[in-house]
């Protein structure tokens, strides 16, 4: 549970500087670039190489997909319904179409269902969330920030994506045996770093007051992600017969908080930064009760 008692430090940490100190300007531009810089690509290049693939295991995967596409579609329609202007759709797009699979993902499932659901968070979280944050998380960020949607820059910026780079090294790497412990070490301690400086970046961020101005997206937001997406993968777990801890942790890792990554990526694209991370404060608290009760109706495994 230490892993889940660091979010709220390190959450508490960042408002409480905000609040009551002076922090150097520019901070959170620097934090955010070495989150997604340096920190995100260590940790695939230290995980992707583990990674084993079975083809049993589509259902954690599809469940990501699922719950980023469904964002995708609903939030598209109600932004046109509503009024929404184009930073507030990618915002919600991004930071509630991709879960928290890893840094509460990886000790919830763990805390819940013991090694055999970890092993499963990891596929769902290397297989699912990092390849799509890394194309479509991409593609969704700069055609949202107005840039040009010309094909070949968003391939461009695809491919040049550090998180993507690794993603591809990491799977060459697994094919030859994997890194050296020594170089692995490394990996692991940079990779590290994230989750402290990302959450910290976002306390800096985060205003309780932005929930009184925005609180139609933001309930649009937490309601597909903390409740309806994750009924829709249960639902397709059902129609294609899968069951036990499979379908328990497809559900589950597609109902966690909102990723801490992708609320990045949206702060530095300008969609949308004061509703990014409301969405994502509130959802790590709010997550950190409906996870649980959501377990105790799935199958036990």
């Amino acid at each position: 549970m230490s892993a889940l008692l660091l979010l709220f430090v390190c959450l508490a940490l960042g408002a409480a500087v905000r609040r009551f100190a002076q922090p150097p300007a520019g901070i959170v531009h620097g934090l955010n670039w070495w989150v997604l810089n340096i920190a995100l690509p260590a940790l695939v290049l230290e995980l992707i190489p583990e990674v084993k693939p079975d083809p049993r295991l589509w259902f954690p995967v599809a469940a990501i997909w699922l719950t980023f596409f469904g964002a995708w579609l609903l939030f598209a329609w109600l932004g046109r319904r509503l009024g929404w202007s184009r930073g507030r759709i990618g915002a919600l797009v991004l930071v509630c179409g991709f879960a928290n699979t890893s840094f509460m993902g990886y000790p919830m499932l763990q805390a819940l269902h013991g090694q055999a659901g970890l092993a499963l968070a990891v596929v769902a979280d290397q297989l699912g969330c990092f390849p799509l944050l890394a194309s479509a998380g991409v593609l969704v960020a700069g055609v949202y920030a107005g840039r040009t949607a010309d094909p070949w820059q968003i391939a461009r910026r695809i491919l040049t994506f550090p998180a993507f780079l690794a993603l591809l090294a990491g799977v060459a790497v697994g094919m030859l045996g994997g890194w050296p412990a020594a170089l692995a070490g490394v990996l692991h301690s940079l990779g590290g770093t994230l989750t402290p400086l990302a959450l910290f970046s976002v306390g800096l961020q985060f205003r309780l007051q932005g929930i009184r101005h925005q609180s139609g997206p933001v309930a649009f937001g937490l309601g597909w992600k903390l409740l309806l997406a994750p009924a829709l993968c249960w639902l397709l777990g059902v129609a294609t017969g899968t069951g036990g801890l499979v379908l328990t942790v497809g559900v589950l890792q597609a109902a966690m908080a909102p990723m801490v990554s992708a609320a990045i990526i949206a702060d530095e694209h300008a969609l949308d930064p004061e509703l990014a991370n409301t969405l994502l404060g509130v959802g790590i608290v709010l997550s950190l009760l409906t996870v649980p009760l959501l377990n105790l109706w799935l199958p036990a495994g």
